[in-house]
């Protein structure tokens, strides 16, 4: 048996802050805003994997309101919804990433981003999938206001 989960988040880039893609630090001039760590590809992550299961979103387990999360690592909270997926029966089956920015370019940093996710979700490098696309300078992520993620992700019995 085999469940589909999707995920999307967005947030908004501003100085001051770092950047983390996928559970990896990337050197750019600004950095995610959010109340955890505001990485944007693992939160859409958490949310694909919790939508297979029914198991609700990211904000119902992590809510920005509990002072618990501020600041939190995204891995700490991918780690918990795999434990939830585990939990429930089941287990990943492999994911499919898409971040949405201008800048940076992330090519140098996706084998590094694989590997923490596949360890994370205790998966084989080749069942993580991560790709990037612009927003052709159109909007807020081509006036690199900010940046997305688009995560598709299996689970299986």
């Amino acid at each position: 048996m085999m469940r589909v989960g999707f995920g999307f988040d967005v947030h908004q880039l501003v100085p001051g802050r770092e950047l983390w893609l996928g559970g990896v630090q990337i050197p750019h001039s600004v950095g995610a805003l959010g109340h955890s760590d505001a990485d944007v590809l693992l939160h859409a992550l958490c949310d694909a994997l919790l939508g297979a299961l029914a198991l609700g979103d990211i904000g119902q387990h992590f809510p920005n309101t509990d002072q618990k999360w501020k600041g939190a690592d995204s891995t700490v909270l991918l780690a918990a919804v795999v434990d939830l997926v585990h939990a429930a029966t089941w287990k990943v089956g492999n994911v499919d990433c898409t971040l949405v920015m201008e800048r940076p370019k992330i090519l140098p940093y996706v084998l590094e981003m694989r590997a923490v996710i596949a360890k994370l979700l205790e998966v084989p490098l080749d069942a993580v999938s991560i790709k990037a696309t612009t927003n052709e300078t159109m909007g807020f992520i081509g006036r690199q206001e900010g940046v997305a993620a688009h995560a598709v992700a299996t689970v299986v019995k």
